[in-house]
């Protein structure tokens, strides 16, 4: 078997070569032997079953086998005689040609490994910056927000009615045909009016109430509501209001200190610098994502000129292709079925964005071994879990949605690259 391998650049190579007829047949006897000693055939002494039978009984299947094992040996040594590592192979071979003829089989395969990078100079790329400092007036917005949070509620000075953004204290049972349900009744009970806690309609019928005063409130249960029992039923809520409340005076001392930093020996002073800390690290937070991390990419990608594996690039093009059908409408997804052309360009449109995006995963994957930066599983857990509380959403759910698509592995490089950048920047703790 004669195999032929043709260089296209750094990370790509064509093997091509034709695969014999009597090569095929010389591995359907071997496989047909093997198999005659190891399957059991009725009316045959086990190991004894003839080739022909076999051969018989599962020809399509030895015929198959006998293909896959002459065009592995086919790769394997357009492999070797390439010199590239098999460890650096990058996914599959694609396939350019497998014909048959009558000689046997033309096959032609592209096989991709990773790049070769020589990446002196990358820290050439760093952009000048200065960190944000916090202003007096920064903390004392910052610090007046805070108190705000902590402050209490009180009962109004002034009798008024209700308005939308009180926050009212109410009792109340629903009915359903005059049937009260459980769940429907709650004393002393805390509404914000507006912030659609609440049925849709409940809040605005409770707008322009005083304090004393009871009412029927009617709603319609969402058809869609967790509770069959009461899906799309109609409800009377009798309402009664006990109280209008309004947040009272935020104070910024040394208990406010105490309490926010929970312990006893706080002082306003270091509550400031801590606070004075936090908004620092917001805002040099929002300069990196919004200026320096995609700075220093360009910049990258612009600086190093590597070869790319051409069928990571095709992942990444059918990646963003795959985006771009989920924003488009059945009508314009309708344009591109069975139009290659149309496809074809398409796909065009995001290559160098691909390219690109490939190129920068590269070079940061080979610049952050070469800086000895790591994030292991537990600190991705972790990372997952603290987004997960501050947006207010189930942990373990979000664990599960990155774990079931197949995302941990970005989020690893996602951290990796700050941490490299971070350094790079100075940023480093």
């Amino acid at each position: 078997m004669k195999v032929t391998v043709n260089k296209i650049d750094d990370a790509n190579i064509i093997v091509s070569g034709t695969i014999e007829t009597a090569t095929i047949d010389a591995n359907i006897e071997k496989l047909a032997k093997q198999a005659s000693k190891e399957i059991k055939v009725d009316g045959f002494r086990a190991g004894k079953v003839p080739v022909a039978v076999v051969k018989q009984m599962h020809g399509e299947k030895l015929a198959q086998d006998a293909e896959s094992e002459a065009l592995k040996d086919l790769i394997d040594t357009g492999i070797a005689e390439s010199g590239i590592n098999a460890s650096d192979i990058l996914g599959q071979p694609t396939f350019k040609k497998y014909d048959k003829v009558d000689a046997g089989i033309e096959v032609e395969v592209e096989i991709s490994s990773k790049p070769t990078l020589e990446l002196e100079g990358y820290m050439d790329v760093v952009p000048a910056f200065e960190k944000p400092t916090a202003t007096e007036a920064e903390v004392d917005t910052k610090l007046a927000e805070m108190a705000k949070e902590q402050a209490s509620y009180v009962a109004i000075s002034e009798a008024r009615p209700v308005a939308n953004d009180d926050t009212v204290i109410i009792d109340f049972e629903g009915f359903v045909d005059d049937v009260a349900f459980d769940g429907g009744k709650a004393e002393k009970f805390s509404l914000k009016i507006g912030s659609g806690q609440f049925i849709p309609g409940f809040e605005d019928q409770i707008v322009g109430m005083n304090v004393g005063d009871s009412k029927d409130v009617e709603v319609t249960f969402p058809a869609e509501y967790q509770s069959e029992d009461l899906a799309g039923k109609e409800a009377t809520f009798k309402v009664t209001l006990t109280e209008i409340q309004e947040q009272g005076e935020a104070t910024i001392d040394d208990a406010l200190a105490k309490k926010l930093l929970k312990n006893e020996e706080a002082t306003l002073t270091e509550l400031r610098e801590k606070v004075g800390a936090q908004v620092e690290a917001e805002a040099l937070s929002k300069v990196y994502n919004e200026d320096l991390k995609p700075k220093i990419v360009e910049a990258l990608v612009e600086k190093f000129d590597i070869a790319l594996p051409n069928n990571i690039v095709d992942q990444e093009i059918d990646a963003k292709i795959n985006a771009k059908a989920q924003e488009m409408s059945e009508e314009e997804l309708a344009t591109y079925k069975d139009n290659d052309e149309k496809i074809n360009t398409l796909r065009d449109s995001v290559r160098e964005e691909a390219s690109d995006s490939v190129k920068a995963t590269f070079i940061v994957d080979a610049l952050a071994k070469k800086e000895d930066i790591t994030v292991n599983d537990q600190e991705v857990s972790q990372a997952i879990y603290y987004e997960a509380m501050m947006s207010g959403q189930d942990a373990q759910q979000v664990m599960k949605y990155y774990q079931e698509n197949n995302l941990l592995s970005a989020v690893k490089m996602g951290m990796i690259e700050d941490k490299l950048f971070g350094k790079m920047l100075g940023l480093e703790a």
